[in-house]
């Protein structure tokens, strides 16, 4: 039996909103007798769908829900964990599922501090890996882009040239000095996901291309000297979080491909455990592929064992877990790393649980899965519809062939549609763009130009107080 969370970075570390679906693809990561405890209560038809799939009979597994806490349950409170009632609660369930003494493994979503209160509570501070790194505030030190850079440079692991900068002065100096050498910059902040907090600073007259690359934000500098002191004046607060955590800016590297390592790390040691490509559509992550095709050999080979090198220096610093470590590949052969996320990402449940587990991607004949996010320019109203288009298109999950789509998280009707995100099982040898394009021409009902890439899209941004 584990205890598996479905919490997300603390609040504290970045802001968040309305994490409930997402933070439901916990139920991949199910097996008999697990214990589940997520933000809200789940979505019952994407649990039995997820748990089907798996193998895994809804009462197989108990799902309990955590205190709504400051957050009105949309996303995990850390404090809800340890809340005194909950904590009864907790120790209920695992009364009536063998004991504490079953429990062989503490498994969240995100190494919070707060979780290693929950395990020490409950008297089973031994069952979480890493516990005493996470304690100390471990996972904001592990997925901080700008502590990856002085790892990486410790590690002897390539990065694209840049510096850490920790105020608006050490910003302009930076870049002034970058743009020398280039023609864009990249400004990334700390703390972000899926290039939504990354900025591209293109000099006045360049003419890069920049919709293939993830970065949500694009800036064209004003011409003359002022001009980066006057975008540093503007969009430092952004940048550094108010002030609250560095910045890293870094050269941009012209037609670069995004791709990943993920390697897990425990108290024996680290291995490799897949590699995949990220691609970006208008700036946004449109989708991901699992497992790695069209990488030469030799840079195939750079990237597992320099990922290898940067996991087991994030294993010396005490981090246990998995840790994807992302990439880029330049025309010219080069490979550069831009950052480890030390957490579950949003890889795991793609390669371990749907391809491994359920694709059989190793098997003959062969297959390979692609996760998509849903377009801004889709609208989905509900589960039920997209689920009809699938029987519609003949593109339903069919074990017998190994192909097909699998949804990844529940749908959950907004504004503009449904946001979430699908897997689709296919042929390598034929490619999964057709089918994509098929979902495409039923869904597409708005043009691509309506959007802005750094525009959200899905549900209300609410703010929360912390």
């Amino acid at each position: 039996m584990r205890i598996l969370i479905g919490n997300h970075i603390d609040p504290a570390i970045r802001a968040r909103t309305d994490m409930r679906a997402w933070t439901q693809r916990l139920a991949w990561f199910a097996r008999p007798g697990d214990v589940l405890i997520l933000c809200t209560e789940p979505d019952p038809v994407f649990l039995d769908y997820a748990l089907t799939l798996t193998g895994t009979g809804p009462g197989e597994v108990t799902v309990l829900t955590a205190p709504p806490g400051r957050y009105g349950g949309m996303l995990m409170d850390p404090e809800a964990l340890t809340d005194a009632a909950f904590l009864d609660q907790v120790r209920a369930a695992l009364r009536l599922a063998g004991g504490p003494q079953a429990v062989g493994e503490i498994f969240a979503l995100w190494p919070s501090a707060s979780v290693a209160r929950f395990a020490t509570a409950l008297g089973l501070a031994d069952r979480m890996p890493g516990l005493a790194y996470f304690a100390q505030g471990g996972a904001e030190i592990g997925n901080n882009k700008a502590n990856f850079r002085a790892i990486a440079a410790a590690a002897g692991v390539p990065t694209v040239p840049g510096e850490v900068c920790r105020s608006r002065q050490e910003a302009v100096a930076a870049t002034h000095r970058l743009l020398a050498q280039a023609e864009a910059v990249v400004v990334q902040q700390a703390h972000n996901g899926a290039g939504v907090g990354n900025q591209i600073l293109l000099a006045p007259d360049s003419r890069l291309a920049t919709d293939h690359v993830g970065a949500r934000h694009l800036h064209r500098l004003t011409p003359g000297p002022d001009g980066v002191t006057a975008y540093w004046q503007e969009r430092w607060d952004w940048a550094s979080a108010d002030g609250r955590h560095p910045v890293v800016v870094a050269a941009f590297a012209p037609g670069a491909e995004a791709v990943y390592s993920e390697h897990f790390a425990d108290d024996a040691g680290t291995c490799p455990t897949e590699q995949g490509r990220l691609h970006y559509v208008g700036r946004r992550l449109s989708h991901q592929t699992v497992p790695l095709q069209g990488l030469g050999p030799l840079v195939h080979a750079r990237l597992v064992d320099n990922g290898a090198r940067l996991a087991e220096a994030y294993r010396a610093l005490g981090y246990r877990g998995h840790l994807p470590a992302d990439a880029i590949t330049t025309p010219d052969g080069q490979l550069y790393f831009t950052e480890v996320n030390a957490q579950v990402s949003g890889s795991l449940h793609i390669y371990q649980v749907i391809a491994h587990r359920i694709v059989g991607t190793a098997d003959h004949p062969a297959r390979a899965v692609v996760e998509y996010h849903v377009p801004p320019t889709w609208h989905v109203p509900d589960t039920a519809a997209f689920h009809q288009a699938l029987a519609d298109l003949d593109l339903d999950w069919n074990p017998a062939s190994r192909t097909g789509v699998i949804v990844s998280m529940p749908i959950t009707p907004g504004p503009d549609g449904a946001q979430f995100v699908f897997c689709l099982a296919y042929d390598p040898k034929t490619g999964h763009e057709e089918p994509f394009a098929r979902l495409d021409a039923r869904f597409a009902t708005r043009p691509a130009a309506a959007f802005d890439p750094a525009d959200h899209v899905g549900a209300p941004v609410t703010a929360f107080s912390s």
